[in-house]
């Protein structure tokens, strides 16, 4: 496994559509594996193929961890979800606000509303159809990353144009336990 560079903003890949997975083939399957690599890396919970310069509809999720009493993380209570050509097929009429980052645009966050809870269609790493329900911070992550697929970016989303920090702005306004609840993909 390899860690891959992350593109950044100036690059029009993460302004275009990307293609569908047509063929899951050892390539995909590699590209899959550095994917999951460069996001853990990088501490982040999401990455889209465009991140990594793939023009393709996939992307990988990583549910934040479950925690015990004491605020420590449960081991081996992340999931990680491959989503090849992922469509959102249901959305909550409940939207909320969170913070998000995303390792597109390091070292700013911003405000976003998302649906609450969604549905998604998608595929396996092996092409095998997937029908998943996620809330939450995981829904949070999973639209993040779709918009990515779509040409879309969270700052594209912001509810409104002054709800967006420098990071350690933010944390120095928030206190640390912000840092916690943030999504960055």
């Amino acid at each position: 496994m390899a860690v891959l560079k992350i593109e950044t903003l100036n690059n029009e890949i993460l302004r275009k559509k990307a293609r569908p997975v047509t063929k899951f083939d050892a390539d995909l399957q590699k590209l899959i594996d550095d994917m999951v690599e460069t996001m853990r890396s990088a501490s982040g919970v999401g990455l889209a193929g465009p991140q990594v310069n793939q023009q393709l509809r996939l992307a990988v999720v990583e549910s934040l961890p479950e925690q015990d009493e004491e605020g420590q993380e449960i081991e081996g209570s992340r999931q990680l979800f491959v989503l090849i050509n992922p469509e959102i097929i249901w959305k909550s009429r409940d939207v909320v606000e969170g913070i998000e980052g995303c390792l597109s645009i390091p070292g700013w966050v911003g405000e976003v509303s998302r649906h609450q809870s969604i549905r998604v269609r998608a595929q396996d790493r092996h092409g095998k159809k997937l029908r998943l329900r996620f809330s939450d911070w995981t829904a949070r992550i999973v639209q993040h990353e779709i918009d990515h697929l779509d040409g879309i970016l969270y700052i594209d989303k912001l509810t409104a144009p002054e709800k967006i920090w420098r990071e350690e702005e933010f944390y120095e306004q928030q206190g640390d336990e912000e840092e916690n609840k943030l999504a960055v993909g």
